[in-house]
């Protein structure tokens, strides 16, 4: 059986100690490889990582914000999440909202909501080979303040149990990657519950992962430490759709518990920007 943290530790290595070097658009540069997949195995608890701290209710938020077709820094910064405010200032909007990005796509990409789409063709179709939502639309990137970095996934299902792979074009390996699993881990919780399907397998599909030269003394301390075994997750309502008037319920925090997560410290690393 496959664990993410070892998959993760394995990445990490492989770019900090093989990764070519890359210039990229924030001016503080990279090591850099591309194509990688990474798996999980859902039976073994839930993916987040032990090795340092992640904020589970941060990624738990941004979810939920993408769900509810959100695009606004408001709810965001209600709860307390503010790694989206520096791509706002720099884009220059003033109206805030970060334009239209995830959210905007799954539930209004050219006037269809993927979202309720995926979850009703799960429940009436689960063989299709179509169960996928896509944020990449070539249209609107210049609105966005920044492009979908994982822009699209699918799910699949067989034997009574449901799979789920997304695509992301650029992955920041030791800050936003962890967080990214941790979305789709849930994501996959989510709709799992909401059909009752037993969560298989979380995959990922990476293209540009790198490593920031600023982060590379941290992605060493990770490297370090020992990893506890992953907690459980509580998801008491999942993701279901009243077909009649296409409304796509989606539960609220307090339906969302994470279990015995035993972590080391966090580790700091500055956020490149540019």
């Amino acid at each position: 059986m496959i664990n993410i943290e070892d998959e993760y530790r394995g990445l990490l290595s492989a770019v900090l100690h093989g990764g070519a070097e890359k210039p990229d658009r924030t001016g503080t540069g990279t090591r850099a490889v591309f194509g990688r997949m990474l798996r999980h195995d859902m039976a073994l608890g839930f993916p987040i990582l032990t090795s340092k701290k992640i904020y589970f209710e941060k990624a738990v938020t941004e979810l939920l914000w993408i769900l509810s077709g959100r695009t606004d820094l408001a709810y965001l910064h209600d709860n307390n999440v503010k790694y989206w405010d520096a791509d706002y200032k720099r884009s220059g909007r003033t109206d805030g909202t970060l334009g239209p990005v995830y959210g905007k796509q799954w539930r209004d990409f050219g006037g269809v909501d993927q979202l309720f789409s995926l979850v009703y063709e799960i429940k009436n179709n689960p063989s299709s080979r179509r169960l996928m939502v896509n944020a990449w639309n070539a249209g609107e990137l210049m609105d966005m303040v920044l492009p979908p970095c994982h822009y699209g996934f699918q799910i699949y299902i067989n034997n009574g149990e449901m799979s789920l792979m997304w695509q992301q074009r650029s992955a920041d390996i030791f800050l936003g990657l962890p967080y990214d699993i941790v979305m789709y881990g849930l994501l996959l919780k989510m709709l799992s519950v909401g059909s009752g399907y037993k969560p298989k397998q979380l995959i990922c599909s990476l293209g540009d992962c790198h490593l920031y030269n600023n982060h590379i003394n941290a992605a060493k301390i990770q490297l370090e430490r020992t990893t506890f075994e992953l907690p459980r997750i509580n998801v008491s309502s999942g993701l279901i759709i009243n077909e009649d008037k296409k409304f796509v319920y989606i539960p609220n925090k307090n339906k969302i518990n994470l279990i015995n997560y035993k972590h080391h410290e966090p580790i700091k690393a500055e956020l490149s920007v540019g």
